[in-house]
């Protein structure tokens, strides 16, 4: 298996996803975080201004160590808020720079995908579930064979998500851009 390109401009190879879960260890965590790593922000569970506050910290944080942060939201709110990037469904408005965080699950998701990504986009689809996760409880994982033919077949780098560990990266390596996960790099 190849591995995937990252792009015109390298992304992260290691993303924490922020979650109410782990919030309170977010910032060991962040400074556990190899040097370059990113942040995506979500954070649904908290008030519009206790929200911004957390990203304005956190934010701080990971470009310290020379990291980058994505939010969820489109690019308008990216923009607004100065993160590095957004994180959703494709679609939410042009990335003029900004890296996008597609997120697919399936091969509908990544037809999706490649038809809102430019050429010129820092993107990459976000794939998931790859293993059991918590975040989904009884969810169907894709598994590493299928997981491995939507790799294939993206002609974005491919971040891989859900039940992700450091060893559970190793087994995929080949064939992603990246992988990010909530527990899996919580302390």
């Amino acid at each position: 298996m190849r591995r995937r390109q990252p792009g015109k401009s390298a992304l992260p190879r290691i993303w924490l996803i922020s979650d109410a879960r782990n919030d309170a260890v977010l910032e060991r965590s962040i400074k556990r975080l190899p040097h370059g790593s990113g942040l995506v922000f979500r954070h649904y569970h908290l008030p519009p201004e206790a929200r911004r506050a957390r990203f304005d910290r956190l934010a701080k944080l990971i470009r310290r160590r020379g990291g980058v942060i994505v939010l969820a939201g489109g690019a308008r709110m990216a923009r607004r808020w100065r993160a590095d990037g957004y994180y959703g469904a494709p679609g939410g408005g042009a990335a003029n720079g900004l890296i996008r965080l597609l997120t697919v699950h399936d091969m509908r998701e990544l037809a999706h995908a490649h038809a809102h990504a430019s050429a010129a986009d820092r993107a990459a689809a976000l794939t998931s579930p790859v293993f059991a996760t918590r975040t989904h409880p009884g969810a169907m994982a894709l598994g590493v064979a299928r997981f491995a033919s939507l790799a294939r077949l993206s002609q974005l780098p491919v971040v891989a998500l859900g039940g992700m560990t450091r060893r559970r990266s190793l087994q995929i390596a080949a064939i992603t851009t990246g992988w990010a996960a909530i527990d899996g790099l919580s302390a």
